[in-house]
């Protein structure tokens, strides 16, 4: 096991030190901890939440708001995603968002959901009343 040696060296009159190389992953680290957003809410799977996405017309921008209750949740850092499921016009339509994506301009709590699973997948298959999930209340929004 090899110890970290800090050199000490005089760089225009002032004494520095050189810290050991960083690694890869934490390089890589604090290359991602720059486009990290700092204000997105705690959200949990069963939650229904109101995402604002980015849409470029032409030279325009606007933003839309999609809500769905939330069935899956991935990854983590940069690359953490979310599913956010909802039904329009009688069919079910689902959107995976990159969370700390530009195009995600805003995501807002709705209501908690209870449910005792990690990955909602099963609400695909049900229909109607019973694709309710029971709201949580000892989860603030």
């Amino acid at each position: 096991m090899r110890k970290a040696v800090l050199k000490k060296i005089w760089y225009d009159g002032e004494l520095s030190v050189l810290r050991k190389p960083m690694k890869t992953e934490e390089i890589i680290k604090s290359i991602e901890a720059e486009y990290l957003k700092s204000d997105l809410p705690i959200i949990h799977v069963g939650d229904t939440i109101r995402v604002g996405v980015r849409i470029v017309e032409g030279d325009k921008e606007r933003i839309q708001p999609y809500e769905g209750i939330v069935i899956a949740k991935r990854h983590g850092g940069i690359n953490e995603t979310i599913t956010v499921r909802k039904v329009f016009q009688g069919v079910g339509v689902e959107r995976v968002f990159l969370l700390h994506s530009p195009r995600v301009a805003s995501i807002k709590i709705i209501r908690r959901g209870k449910v005792r699973r990690a990955k909602l997948y099963y609400l695909r298959d049900r229909v109607g009343k019973a694709t309710r999930v029971q709201e949580r209340f000892d989860r603030p929004l």
